[in-house]
């Protein structure tokens, strides 16, 4: 009995069971999401403990045959165990600790090679003669490679897949119709996460043999996918114009995911049905709201065109059409009147004005629309409009000489900014951006002219109004940086304005 206890509990047995303790621990505590896995194989490794230890009852219940297969196939359990944990701790802990990432597929070839020869060496310690079984399994293994040579090339393709390190778990590749993100690269395939919630599984066979984009990668360089938005324009409009437009309403917004280096531009594609084809390419910084962000695009080059005054154009083709009614355009245009005299009567700029002389002005607004992110005006620019909000929200900003930018306020549906412009045609004070969409009307500086010439008297109630207004806008200012400029008494601006319209 003694002698059987022995052969079970040898010098080096303590150091096999501390050392699958300490894996297990240490495993369990820096990996706790895996640690069922761990705690699994230590119960295996002392599974094949218990395993010896039932061999030892049956040599002492003279059953050597029973007692020394026993042995031999729970201390090779009881191996498999302490390897697997050791393989867990050099691929999990001690390569992440030198910042090397293994994929799993790697680890799981590491291992189950180390298995078959662990398990060779055993077998053969056992004293069972390797050669002939080897030699037999030759044909053996043939005719399985030839039956399983499918799930073969699956595993031969995983393998080079990571060995050579083409396609990594992150990336975003486009195989045939699929488009998404690899989640997974396993033995016998590939899993592909598509933007519809969906899990392709990909052979790794197939990937293989077949062509694979990946997407928004060049060597050295972040990650950047360009897209394409097209659009077509009336040939009466210079390309020249419709790409500096174009370029412009991207280039300058605050487009999220959208990257502002390379920066985004236009070219003119093609000649199609009458018209000009264009196409806005920018570059997508965040791959999964591709759709999204094209829409986004898509938005602000819509309405800087339609600020330009450029329709999104349709194929040119001769048919006959039917007159639209006469009084039903009246009405329409007389609606379009009124939103405008509305907007008109809440500027108390022009409260001293007829209902006459609104009416007029109001026939002279432009329509001009801007989505979330748009630049409305900038800081130091010359400009003659007056615009009045309708809907949305835009925000006034003070740029600094540093860079920084300070808010002087919010811009709601009703109010209006850009009167000193188109009073004084001096440059502008602040930036305004949109915040979100915003519909306004703009009444520029010559549709005032006339106005003005015939009701000169009008300037100096304006000059009132703008010198309340130039106060409010520098205590504003005062408050986002020390100092500044004492603001314009409205005899001030009178004389600016005379001077401006040529007004004696």
């Amino acid at each position: 009995m003694s002698s059987a206890i022995h052969l079970f509990w040898q010098p080096e047995t303590p150091y096999f069971i501390a050392a699958a303790l300490g894996l297990a621990f240490s495993l369990s505590l820096f990996r706790p999401a895996e640690r069922r896995t761990y705690v699994n194989t230590l119960l295996l490794f002392f599974a094949g403990l218990g395993g010896q230890l039932a061999g030892v009852a049956a040599g002492a219940a003279d059953l050597p045959g029973t007692a020394g297969v026993l042995r031999a196939l729970f201390q090779i359990v009881a191996s498999i165990a302490l390897l697997r944990l050791a393989g867990f701790a050099v691929f999990r802990l001690l390569l992440p600790l030198v910042h090397l990432r293994s994929p799993r597929i790697m680890e799981d070839v590491v291992i189950s090679a180390a298995y078959l020869v662990l398990g060779i060496a055993q077998l053969h310690a056992a004293g069972l003669e390797l050669g002939g079984i080897l030699a037999t399994s030759a044909v053996l293994t043939a005719v399985l490679a030839f039956a399983m040579q499918d799930t073969l090339g699956n595993v031969l393709g995983g393998l080079a897949l990571q060995l050579d390190n083409s396609i990594r778990v992150g990336d975003w590749v486009k195989v045939e119709d699929v488009g998404g993100r690899v989640t997974d690269i396993g033995w016998r395939s590939t899993l592909v996460e598509t933007r519809n919630w969906e899990t392709v599984v990909i052979p790794n066979s197939q990937l293989m043999r077949g062509k694979v984009v990946i997407l928004g990668q060049r060597k050295g360089e972040a990650p950047r996918w360009r897209r394409w938005v097209f659009f077509s324009v009336d040939p009466s409009v210079p390309p020249a114009r419709a790409i500096a437009i174009a370029e412009s309403a991207v280039q300058e917004a605050e487009i999220p995911n959208v990257a502002r280096t390379p920066p985004a531009n236009c070219v003119l594609m093609d000649f199609e049905q009458g018209n000009l084809r264009y196409a806005v390419r920018y570059w997508l910084t965040n791959f999964a709201p591709d759709d999204v962000t094209d829409s986004a695009v898509r938005m602000h080059l819509f309405t800087a065109l339609q600020r330009a005054g450029i329709r999104i154009a349709e194929p040119q083709q001769t048919e006959h059409s039917i007159q639209v009614n006469e009084a039903h355009a009246q009405s329409v245009r007389q609606r379009e009147l009124q939103r405008r005299l509305r907007a008109i009567n809440g500027v108390d700029l022009f409260a001293s004005l007829s209902e006459e002389e609104r009416t007029s002005l109001a026939g002279r607004l432009q329509y001009a629309p801007f989505a979330a992110g748009d630049i409305m005006t900038r800081q130091g620019n010359t400009s003659h409009w007056l615009y009045i909000l309708t809907s949305g929200e835009a925000e006034s900003l003070l740029e600094l000489p540093d860079g920084a930018k300070h808010s002087l306020g919010k811009i709601s549906a009703g109010g209006y900014f850009g009167e000193t412009g188109m009073m004084t045609g001096a440059p502008r004070g602040n930036t305004v951006i949109a915040r979100k969409h915003v519909e306004c009307y703009r009444l520029d500086n010559a549709s005032f002219r006339d106005l003005l010439l015939t009701r000169p008297e009008i300037a100096e109630d304006i000059s009132r109004t703008m010198a309340a207004h130039a106060a409010r806008m520098q205590a504003a200012q005062e408050a986002a940086r020390a100092g500044g400029a004492k603001p314009e008494s409205s005899s001030e601006i009178l004389d600016k304005i005379r001077q401006f319209f040529g007004i004696e």
